[in-house]
């Protein structure tokens, strides 16, 4: 892969480390439901602890019906794709008429019906940029923290679940999210890199909800560089799928997504492991970016092994050294026409300087 990806890769993607900056006080939405569930019998927990990893990149799965994420317009054959590393071919026989996300040229359907007018301007500049092989600056590439949702592009996840608080792990950038259950949002949430996040169960699912998303000199939701303002809204879904489900819903995403080829344990799927999978369901609303709430999936296996001897991880002592992406110099951040100023459309949260 080379810099006209728009990407990085090391020996899984971007290796970032992320610095903190102030915030202004945020009145926050509730949580989509009531989070006093402090009653709730242990023994019906689901168990999602322990290290995940999806390998279809940069897409995430369509909703089984409804609005949709902004999806990759560039497109490859099977046969191209298998010239494009680290496509794992094998994995997509049966993939769509309509090709593959061409991992090689990221161009975001700007004609979205998701997308108000200047958020769809936005990812027309970004797949312009492409297009011309010109890389552009994500929080990934800059060493930036990238929010919710645009850190599920991590392929490694690690759960960890205790009474009252879910700690989620993700293999890249040092991403590490807090999530405090059974209670519900204060009523004034000072913005954060990954917001203020609350869980609770319903049955064998873990809702989470998260409002408080702070906006960055590159904020966006996913790889397409589709905006978000103060008012994103995130509720993310877990629940396991039996081994059959997961391998049903894995080929139904990477029908139309770019496979990864791995070969480091921590990330790669474990093929002799026949226990279930975890699905990811997520809906986000921002009425300052988009015309409707809309909703994507992510499938998540079991890899072959931890993240303990993982060559990914050992990566990031050497990143510097290694890297070869992108980097906006900071007196230019203000002055690139593709982040336009979209606070005016805050207009589900009132803020205080």
């Amino acid at each position: 892969m080379t810099s006209t990806t728009v990407i990085a890769f090391t020996s899984i993607g971007f290796m970032c480390l992320a610095a903190a900056m102030p915030a202004r006080a945020q009145t926050a939405t509730p949580a989509s439901r009531p989070a006093d569930r402090g009653a709730q019998n242990t023994a019906a927990i689901p168990d999602f602890s322990g290290i995940w990893a999806h390998l279809t990149f940069p897409d995430v799965e369509p909703p089984l019906s409804g609005a949709g994420p902004v999806r990759n317009l560039s497109r490859v054959t099977i046969e191209v794709a298998r010239t494009l590393a680290p496509y794992n071919g094998a994995a997509t026989a049966g993939a769509s008429p309509n090709g593959v996300s061409n991992i090689s040229e990221l161009v975001g359907d700007f004609t979205n019906p998701i997308l108000k007018p200047e958020a769809a301007e936005v990812v027309k500049q970004h797949g312009e940029l492409s297009k011309k092989k010109l890389p552009y600056p994500t929080p990934s590439n800059q060493c930036w923290p990238g929010g919710v949702p645009f850190v599920f592009w991590n392929i490694g996840m690690q759960m960890l679940q205790q009474k009252d608080e879910v700690t989620i792990l993700y293999a890249n950038d040092y991403d590490v999210r807090h999530v405090h259950m059974n209670r519900t949002h204060p009523e004034h949430v000072t913005p954060s890199w990954y917001g203020d996040s609350v869980g609770h169960y319903e049955g064998d699912t873990l809702v989470i909800d998260t409002v408080g998303i702070k906006v960055g000199p590159f904020a966006m939701v996913d790889m397409y560089g589709t905006p978000h303002t103060e008012a994103l809204h995130v509720v993310e879904r877990y629940r396991l799928l039996d081994y059959e489900s997961a391998n049903e819903s894995e080929d139904r995403g990477e029908n139309e997504n770019f496979r990864l080829q791995v070969s480091d344990t921590g990330l790669a799927r474990n093929p002799n492991y026949k226990g279930p999978g975890l699905l990811l369901e997520f809906t986000v609303e921002d009425p300052g970016v988009f015309t409707t709430p809309w909703s994507a999936r992510i499938t998540y296996r079991r890899p072959l092994g931890s993240w303990r001897n993982s060559s990914a991880l050992k990566a990031r002592a050497t990143m510097w050294a290694e890297r070869s992406t992108f980097r906006m110099p900071t007196n230019q951040i203000s002055k690139t026409s593709v982040y336009p100023d979209l606070r005016a459309h805050r207009n589900t949260h009132s803020f205080s300087s």
